[in-house]
């Protein structure tokens, strides 16, 4: 029996849901100099519909940086993009190359072979070296149909161009179980270049197999902004660490996640090359929001989700603590199911947020008061604008109105604020909740 998605309801290739098509963009404003384009290959051999091979390419050379999966099992293209990019110092960059319909992940060197191929079949067709990075997404444990990968290469080079429908058929072709395509775009201007108009595009996909540092997620970012490649790799991680490293969808990280930015320079004006300079903060926040408005995709489009939930969590000692707090309850499957049953079991959270920060067997006992529970309050705050619905105070459990917190838990968004009651930092995560059509989706996905 095939699954049938609530809220997300079914793989992209078929009709894109209603409540997602407002998530879909029209039109865009894409960075200068690149192109991009998805082809259909037939990766999986029941494939003959939907794109399934992607090309983001420059005209001219690129910085680029990239945030990769902590996952002991790291994909073929994991490695050979971290090489080559260590190789370079993050520098002459012009494309990237994805498949989706398989991962290239635990291939041996055989797996390495075919991510090196993939490189070079696309350098070749733009006449660089050493130029390419390469992503998979998919089944885990199954080698690439190299050959057939190949031949398609020249063809997205010459379907490549600049319009929004190229962008949007290569953001359609990096998706595995989405249902929808992730794609954004955005003009902002840099404090030693006013009146120059930059341009940063992304597109990234995931639904499951979701967790911090990273998920099982590919994310692909562009700007015609001139940085330069020795500030690319610390504006890359500080985005990433705010944005697709505090989504939650199941609490799985993948052997492929991959966050790449290229920064082409072709809209002109000063180069961004200094740390700690006013371009330099500027731009880092900018790349930050950006990444973290399109990681809230992923989350909308989790497995079988039926809602969106941020958890905030403040006055917390260390935005360290805080960050892990909302973590631990984020990935918490009491928490999760809960909130799809609509409970406002408060208590699941409380727990959750009490053994965040317990010190593992065997490491020191941290003696710090990260979580005063006498002074730990925890609310629902709804999405209406009405006023929040306060769960414990200072440690003393309210007497909760039923009926309100039901209406609070029918919105499809929904917000809890946890207060530790230690200090003045914060952090926030996104999650959703998990239900009966994520078991289904799972136990189907390679059959």
């Amino acid at each position: 029996m095939k699954f049938a998605r609530s809220y997300s309801s079914g793989p992209l290739g078929g009709a894109i849901p209603a409540k997602k098509l407002k998530y879909v963009p029209t039109s865009g404003t894409y960075p200068k100099g690149f192109q991009a384009s998805g082809v259909i290959v037939g990766i999986k051999a029941n494939n003959t519909t939907k794109p399934d091979l992607a090309l983001l390419t420059s005209d001219r050379p690129c910085a680029a940086a990239a945030v990769f999966t902590t996952n002991k099992f790291q994909a073929a293209p994991v490695t050979f993009s971290r090489d080559v990019l260590r190789t370079k110092a993050n520098a002459g960059f012009r494309s990237v190359i994805i498949n989706s319909g398989c991962a290239n992940a635990v291939t041996g060197t055989g797996g390495l072979e075919d991510a090196a191929k993939m490189a070079k079949t696309t350098d070749q067709k733009i006449g660089s070296e050493d130029s390419t990075l390469v992503m998979s997404t998919g089944v885990i444990g199954q080698r690439l149909p190299i050959q057939k990968i190949v031949d398609y290469i020249p063809v997205a080079y010459h379907e490549a161009g600049d319009s929004h429908k190229h962008w949007l058929n290569c953001a359609k072709a990096i998706c595995t179980t989405d249902t929808f395509p992730k794609l954004m775009s955005r003009s902002f201007e840099l404090p030693s270049s006013p009146g120059i108009e930059y341009r940063i595009a992304g597109m990234t996909k995931g639904a499951g197999m979701l967790a911090p540092n990273m998920a099982t997620l590919l994310t692909i970012l562009a700007t015609d902004a001139p940085i330069a490649p020795k500030i690319m790799p610390s504006v890359v991680r500080y985005a990433a660490d705010r944005s697709f490293n505090a989504i939650t969808v199941d609490g799985d990280t993948s052997t492929n996640d991959t966050m790449a930015l290229l920064a082409n320079g072709a809209a002109g004006g000063k180069e961004v090359a200094e740390e700690g300079s006013a371009d330099y903060e500027a731009f880092r926040e900018i790349l930050t929001d950006f990444s973290a408005d399109l990681a809230k995709y992923i989350v909308r489009d989790g497995e079988g989700a039926t809602k969106f939930v941020t958890i905030k969590v403040e006055e917390s000692l260390t935005e360290e603590a805080a960050r892990e707090v909302a973590r631990t309850i984020a990935r918490s499957p009491l928490v999760k199911t809960a909130l799809y049953g609509k409970d406002a079991n408060w208590g699941r959270i409380l727990c959750a947020a009490g053994y965040a920060l317990i010190s593992p067997p065997g490491q020191p006992v941290n003696d710090v008061p990260d979580i005063a529970p006498e002074r730990t309050s925890v609310s629902f705050i709804p999405t209406d604008g009405s006023p929040e619905l306060k769960l414990l105070i200072n440690g003393e459990p309210e007497q909760v109105d039923e009926e309100r917190a039901s209406e609070i838990l029918e919105m499809e968004d929904l917000e809890i604020l946890v207060r530790l009651g230690t200090g003045k930092k914060s952090a926030v995560h996104w999650t959703c909740d998990l239900s009966h059509d994520y078991v289904t989706i799972n136990g189907d996905y390679r059959t």
